[in-house]
């Protein structure tokens, strides 16, 4: 088993059963800008794939024109924390924004849900429907139990 076949499971367990994380971009000037955003995280044994619907805003646009890399960062009150370090790329023509609307409205709650209760968002085609696919470089899964001295392990795993 590779490292990654240990991690990933891990990773998306934990994070969909956080579902909300905080994720940073850089602007052109390299300052952070931190956002809250909804992935969904799909491993399919061998590669892991974050996807996000969002709003192709001129800012983020230019972020990740700028750098496309993003840092995820989860963390639920118990002190269970996981990041994930990606590429992020804009998902673009009709089809693949389809089935990303489609992923989400097919994925159970509390991780999907219907992108049209957002307003702007009637459908696939509305103009401030965006998304985008991540590909990892870099997971982290750390238990609150190894914060709080009770054991456990942390788990890392760097393409």
């Amino acid at each position: 088993m590779s490292r990654l076949e240990e991690v990933a499971p891990a990773f998306v367990e934990m994070a969909h059963s956080i579902v909300w994380c905080v994720v940073a971009t850089v602007d052109t000037e390299n300052r952070p800008w931190s956002r809250v955003l909804h992935p969904i995280w799909e491993w399919d044994g061998e590669q892991l794939t974050g996807w996000v619907v969002t709003a192709p805003t001129p800012l983020k646009r230019n972020h990740l024109s700028h750098s496309p890399h993003m840092s995820l960062g989860y963390w639920r009150s118990d002190h269970d924390t996981c990041s994930a370090e990606v590429e992020a790329e804009w998902i673009t023509g009709d089809n693949e924004l389809e089935r990303l609307w489609d992923r989400f409205v097919s994925t159970p709650p509390p991780v999907g849900y219907d992108p049209s209760i957002i307003p702007g968002w009637d459908s696939p085609a509305s103009p401030a429907f965006g998304g985008l696919i991540l590909r990892p470089w870099r997971l982290r899964v750390m238990p609150g139990s190894v914060l709080t001295g009770q054991g456990g392990e942390v788990l890392t795993w760097i393409r």
